[in-house]
């Protein structure tokens, strides 16, 4: 088993900073991972293990065989290798070893590096040196000499979007017909015939609207009320037609947003971000075969929030991993669109932090404002990252509210998070005191993704005059999915 997830060799001289148990599980691949990998937290099944101040943690795991699994951690980019059969990364050995890691156990001595493990160490920091001094590959994936055949590249490019007309023309006419027969037609007809759309829409090429007419399938059995939710899908998918079809009258940065709807990818561009960015969340959702990973960070001087996606699939998780909390010196890399969120993890530097800055938070009106103009640059955006600041997690009927402590406002708790343990976390770290709590913001709600205490002891501010505060001293991330 091999997984690397980049990095250069580390300049860093001191010795590593440790993560805490919760950074360390946030990169299970699943739960079953995380509790085989907690049972091997301990310092009894390893033997011949260690740790230098590079960022290189090792240690030889009892097994079921005669032999001793050997594994080996690079915590500054993570990097995993282990000699058990395992296909998960990090797998449950790579786990357990960081847990006896950051726990401090004398299993783990300072020492030199053994040679089973300094041959994979030596190899991967050499690629990515090497990676790093010839620029690696573009943005795009290509080389720096650009694609083999530009010519053959436009005319594919434009046979692909003549059959993602096609497809919204097609779509154009099912949308009209359904309203035509009436919405109570969409009940009746089952999830077949939506199916059959989607279908229709792959072979368009056209991944994003077959998605799309995917979750318009699933609305009739969604519960009271699913003809307004219908309706207003219809009219988003409607519009999502319309932007495609007229996509040469719209400016460039709403028709790249179009672009990526409809699914057609493009290469990351622009000059590379370089920060100290801080691992806000990281989590996974899985749709059907594919499991897509999403990593919120944070730049600490320049206030930017971006989002690592990431895919997986054939029982794969993602990559890469980032644990939740910790602060990496790197470059990322944005992707065209309308705010500019998503971003490509480029190269990394020395040994991350365990802590760092929290994000200043706003209100919760400020949220709602924030989520506001950034429907006007993409109107098919379900939600949108913001910070709250100084807000209470209260009860309200079936579900909870996040109130600022001011009383002048407060947001629902989106649906999808109230049944998670996080909700919990919040609300004991709360403890009826206000609390920062990052997440994002939509229309279904605030779903909270992660928290830090606002008491004196933590460090943080107080809030300007606009509203908005910030914290200048570092603080220990909550992660709370």
């Amino acid at each position: 088993m091999l997984l690397s997830h980049g990095g250069e060799p580390l300049r860093a001289a001191g010795p590593a900073a440790r993560w805490t148990v919760e950074q360390v599980l946030a990169l299970a691949p699943d739960e079953t991972s995380r509790k085989a990998g907690s049972k091997l937290g301990s310092a009894g099944p390893w033997s011949g293990g260690g740790c230098d101040g590079s960022g290189a943690v090792w240690g030889l795991c009892k097994g079921s065989g005669s032999k001793p699994y050997q594994t080996v951690v690079d915590t500054a980019g993570p990097a995993y290798k282990c000699s058990c059969p395992s296909r998960k990364f990090p797998c449950k050995h790579a786990l357990g070893l960081l847990l006896v890691w950051v726990s401090g156990e004398s299993a783990l001595p300072a020492g030199e590096v053994p040679d089973w493990a300094g041959e994979w160490l030596t190899g991967r920091r050499k690629r990515a040196a090497d990676k790093g001094e010839k620029g690696g590959p573009t943005a795009g994936g290509a080389s720096a000499a650009g694609p083999a055949d530009p010519e053959a590249a436009r005319r594919r490019a434009e046979r692909r979007a003549g059959r993602i007309t096609g497809g919204a023309l097609e779509l154009e006419q099912r949308l009209t017909d359904l309203l035509r027969g009436g919405l109570a037609a969409a009940d009746q007809s089952g999830y077949g015939l939506w199916e059959e759309t989607a279908a229709r829409m792959v072979d368009a090429q056209a991944p994003g609207l077959a998605a799309r007419v995917r979750e318009l399938g699933s609305i009739p059995a969604s519960g009271p009320g699913w003809p307004v939710r219908l309706l207003e899908e219809c009219a988003l998918l409607h519009l999502l037609d319309s932007a495609w079809l007229g996509i040469d009258r719209l400016p460039e940065p709403l028709a790249a947003t179009v672009r990526s709807r409809v699914g057609l990818t493009a290469p990351a561009e622009g000059p590379p971000v370089r920060d100290h960015w801080l691992v806000l969340a990281q989590y996974d959702t899985p749709d059907g075969k594919i499991v897509a990973r999403r990593i919120w960070l944070y730049g600490r001087d320049s206030g930017r929030t971006a989002l690592l996606l990431s895919f997986g699939s054939a029982g794969r998780a993602p990559g890469p991993a980032l644990p939740v909390g910790v602060t990496i010196d790197a470059e990322i890399t944005p992707y065209p669109g309308a705010g500019r969120l998503r971003a490509e993890l480029g190269e990394q530097f020395g040994v991350p932090s365990p802590t760092g800055t929290p994000p200043p938070g706003g209100t919760a009106a400020a949220a709602i404002g924030a989520y506001a103009d950034a429907l006007r640059d993409d109107p098919w955006l379900d939600a949108w990252p913001v910070t709250l600041r100084d807000v209470i997690p209260v009860p309200s009927g079936d579900g909870w509210q996040l109130v600022d402590a001011a009383g002048d406002a407060a947001l629902p708790v989106a649906p999808s998070a109230l049944s998670r343990p996080g909700l919990w976390t919040l609300v004991a770290l709360s403890g009826g005191s206000p609390v920062t709590v990052f997440g994002e913001c939509g229309h279904r709600g605030f779903d909270p993704l992660a928290a830090w205490s606002t008491d004196a002891d933590t460090g943080a501010c107080g809030v300007d005059g606009v509203g908005i505060s910030s914290a200048d001293t570092t603080s220990e991330t909550v992660p709370l999915i």
